[in-house]
Order: structure tokens, then C-alpha cells, then sequence
């Protein structure tokens, strides 16, 4: 019984591939976003957005502003033991004195520090890839995760994301791309959020003014 039914579905799907039906209203297959471009600054969109999500957000205003601010937070939180792959980015932090990358991997360190391929203003989204030096695993395993970000990475949309994605790394796209919405969360069948399984924690964006 059960094989006659599978046969007599795929015998209808055969049939409606062999005698396509037109499409009433041809009109209606767009491909214009279906979401409002943003009325306001993307930095504020994405500001929003992020920390409904409950990210961190902060706005430096040079690299100055950005050594006070993370220093504080290192002060706060009592964190001696981070970690960056990026060598560009960790030798910046060394020049601006930063001392605390003693963490000798991910799953040792108490926080760790990544930039990103840009920013997606409307979802509030972190987009990483596997084309940085940081790969795959950086952002994922801390239990805290640290983006610094520049405002010259901002775009609106996902497919923006995408675009710039593709336009940067040519015919070696990355094997990973992948969207950082705020911190890792889940919830039972009760409804009860528990923040963290999958990921960190806590997600800060730190956001430089460029």
C-alpha cells in the first residue's frame, strides 16, 4: 500500500515537470528585497538591532577611544587570558599595550577577539568566514567573543553581506560563511531560554568610526 501510494506521487510529479503551469501574475516574481531600506544611519540600525539581540555594543570613535573602552572591560571582568589568531589585529592590541593573550588556545582563553568580513545592519548579524585568519573555530568556542569592526563594513542587508563576500575573494570563496546573531541561545519544549550552549555567552562589538 505504502509502495503504490510513493508511486502515484511520483508519477503526479513527473506529470506536473512534463506540463509545467504558467504563472498567473508573472509580475509578482520579483527579486527586489522585500524588507524597507533603512531610514536612519546604518550604525544606529545595526546598533539597535544588535543589542535587542542582547549584544554588547560600543562606539569608538578612533583607536584611542577603543584601547580605553577594552582595557575597562578587561579591568571589569578580571580577564587575563585572551586570545587572537589574527596577527594583524594582535600585534594592533600589542602596540596599544594590550598584555593579556596568554590563553595558548580557544578552549583555554576566558575571551576571544576576532574582526569580520562587515556587518549586517538589520539583523544586527556578525558575518565571519572561514577566509579570515581566526577560521572557523574562534568565535565559536570562547566563552565570551570579541568583534572589532569598522563602520566602512557596514551594509544593510544580508544579501549585501553576500555581495561583498564574493566581490573580496573572487573565485576562492570561503568554505564557511556564517552570520553571528548576538550570543548562543536555545530554548526546551517550556519555552525556557538558556543562553550559551552552542556558542558564547556574551558577543561585543566594538564599532570604530572610519
Amino acid at each position: 500500500m505504502a509502495t503504490t501510494a510513493k508511486e502515484n506521487i511520483l508519477k503526479k510529479i513527473r506529470q506536473a515537470l512534463a506540463q509545467p503551469v504558467p504563472v498567473p501574475f508573472p509580475q509578482s516574481e520579483g527579486h527586489d528585497s522585500v524588507f524597507k531600506p533603512s531610514i536612519q544611519e546604518l550604525e544606529i540600525e545595526f546598533a539597535e538591532n544588535f543589542s535587542k539581540l542582547q549584544g554588547r555594543f560600543s562606539f569608538c570613535a578612533d583607536e584611542a577611544e577603543l584601547v580605553v573602552q577594552l582595557k575597562a572591560l578587561i579591568a571589569a571582568r578580571k580577564w587575563d587570558k585572551l586570545y587572537c589568531r589574527e596577527d594583524v589585529l594582535k600585534q594592533d592590541l600589542a602596540d596599544a599595550g594590550f598584555s593579556d593573550f596568554n590563553a595558548v588556545n580557544v578552549h583555554s582563553c576566558q575571551a576571544s577577539v576576532t574582526s569580520c568580513e562587515c556587518l549586517i545592519a538589520r539583523t544586527g548579524s556578525i558575518l565571519l568566514s572561514s577566509g579570515q585568519q581566526s577560521g572557523r573555530t574562534v568565535s565559536v568556542y570562547a566563552p565570551v567573543h570579541i568583534c572589532i569592526a569598522y563602520t566602512d563594513q557596514l551594509v544593510y542587508d544580508i544579501k549585501d553581506g553576500i555581495q561583498l563576500v564574493k566581490d573580496k575573494y573572487q573565485d576562492a570563496i570561503p568554505s564557511l560563511i556564517s552570520l553571528a546573531t548576538g550570543p548562543s541561545r536555545t530554548a526546551d519544549i517550556e519555552k525556557t531560554l538558556v543562553v550559551g550552549v552552542h556558542g558564547p555567552k556574551e558577543v561585543f562589538c566594538f564599532l570604530l568610526d572610519r
